[in-house]
């Protein structure tokens, strides 16, 4: 099974998304959107940044 966006409201009142795995484990969880809109544009941005996006290794900095 493929991986898949999940949006839903979090106890603020807010909208937030989710990526999971396959296998159901979240990997990736989204900001607090004030409209789900918003939240469908988040989700629509890492869609795109994310293929190409470098990976910055935090832990190696002095």
């Amino acid at each position: 099974m493929a991986g898949k966006f999940e949006i839903y409201e979090d106890r603020a009142g807010k909208h937030r998304f989710r990526l999971k795995a396959g296998n159901g484990e979240i990997i990736a969880v989204g900001e607090a959107y004030n409209t789900k809109a918003a939240c469908e544009k988040g989700i629509q941005s890492v869609k795109a940044n994310a293929p190409t996006a470098p990976v910055k290794d935090l832990e190696d900095q002095p």
